[in-house]
């Protein structure tokens, strides 16, 4: 069925995101390690006592961050087959939307698959309108709909008066992109959907080329919508002479799945000092890759000795720069991390950092025996 210009973008006027759900196998412990050293604040919970049986689901923000973390409370849940599948990791990348239903039939009148109908959720503090499409391996895509929803997340959920707090508070903002790792030659029919389904339109490309080492390699594009709110780059394997680090992540998650997150915050420097004395563990930067940093990016606000000693990347395009480090794995299987990004006028995904990005990454692969 074609679907004309005019019908989506109404259908999906005021795209942006609205959470990120992992399937985890326990959301308690989670919440506890995201909200003591990543700084949230565990908001809201759903579970037996909230009249949500079969499950436990705690929501965590920080500014526009939104995070739940979903435990199934029964061996033979979807929730547990996932996790059993996957490991931890996001299940649903959801988008916040005005018209639910509007965008669902669009997506679905462009191919994609249903994996929930369109539903309505209510009870004193208002409404919510959901429904749930299909997208790259197990996950999937939920529009919400709020209509001015003042709950503490929606129905079925409750607020949290306490929360752990994080010895050091850490500044993170919002979500800047999200990436999928799909299988061999996956990659342009995963574009092509979000074209159809979506209107994206392709924002950069790399081959193998320009993401590549002495060992592996893979190819990656960006979707993003028109304004430039929700990108979604999509990476597949190239061939190399060893196990490219999307292969050790398709062989780790079992399919496809969302790689990394990338988190922006405005003072880089402070967040990864905070995230460090917090816990959090980042990827080291060869030490060569400094040494000519200035010739490479021009003037920068930040003292190149202090980036060196955080391991803080920088790449610079037509706009500005943009500054990026990267954790290593949040969980015991090496599948998703996350990115802090903050951007100083730039666009880029970081393309004059590849080379030392994954020269970082094959090390950690090689410490696995995954190389």
């Amino acid at each position: 069925m074609a679907v004309n210009v005019a019908e989506r973008k109404r259908a999906l006027d005021g795209l942006d995101w609205d959470h990120l759900e992992f399937y985890v196998g326990n959301a308690k412990q989670a919440a506890h390690y995201y909200a003591t050293a990543f700084g949230f604040r565990i908001a809201a919970y759903a579970g037996p006592e909230t009249g949500v049986p079969g499950r436990a689901s705690y929501v965590l923000e920080q500014h526009g961050l939104r995070f739940v973390f979903t435990s199934a409370l029964n061996a033979d849940d979807a929730i547990a087959e996932h996790v059993r599948a996957h490991g931890d990791g996001i299940r649903d990348v959801a988008l916040r939307v005005a018209d639910a239903r509007a965008a669902f039939d669009l997506a679905v009148a462009s191919g994609a698959h249903i994996v929930a109908e369109l539903r309505e959720c209510s009870d004193e503090h208002g409404r919510v309108v959901l429904a749930t499409i299909a997208t790259y391996g197990d996950t999937v895509h939920t529009f919400v709909q709020r209509d001015g929803y003042g709950g503490a997340f929606l129905p079925g959920y409750v607020p949290v008066a306490r929360s752990p707090r994080a010895p050091h508070p850490v500044g993170l903002l919002a979500i800047d992109h999200c990436v999928a790792n799909v299988g061999w030659n996956e990659m342009d029919g995963w574009g092509d959907f979000y074209a159809k389904t979506f209107g994206f339109s392709q924002l950069v490309s790399f081959d193998d080329h320009d993401i590549s080492t002495e060992f592996t390699a893979l190819r990656s594009k960006v979707m993003s919508d028109a304004e430039g709110r929700v990108k979604f780059p999509i990476n597949e394997p190239a061939k190399g002479l060893r196990k490219s680090q999307i292969e050790e992540y398709l062989d780790s998650y079992g399919g496809p799945g969302v790689q990394h997150v990338a988190i922006a915050t405005d003072d880089i420097v402070g967040t990864v000092r905070a995230l460090g004395a917090n816990g959090v563990e980042f990827l080291e930067t060869p030490a060569s890759y400094y040494d000519s940093l200035a010739e490479r990016v021009g003037e920068i606000s930040e003292a190149i000795p202090v980036l060196r000693e955080l391991n803080i990347l920088v790449d610079r395009d037509d706009r500005g720069y943009m500054l990026q480090i990267f954790t290593k794995p949040l969980q015991d299987r090496p599948t998703l991390f996350f990115e802090i990004i903050q951007r100083r006028g730039s666009l880029s995904f970081g393309k004059g950092n590849f080379k030392a990005l994954f020269v970082s990454i094959e090390k950690e692969q090689a410490k696995r025996g995954n190389l």
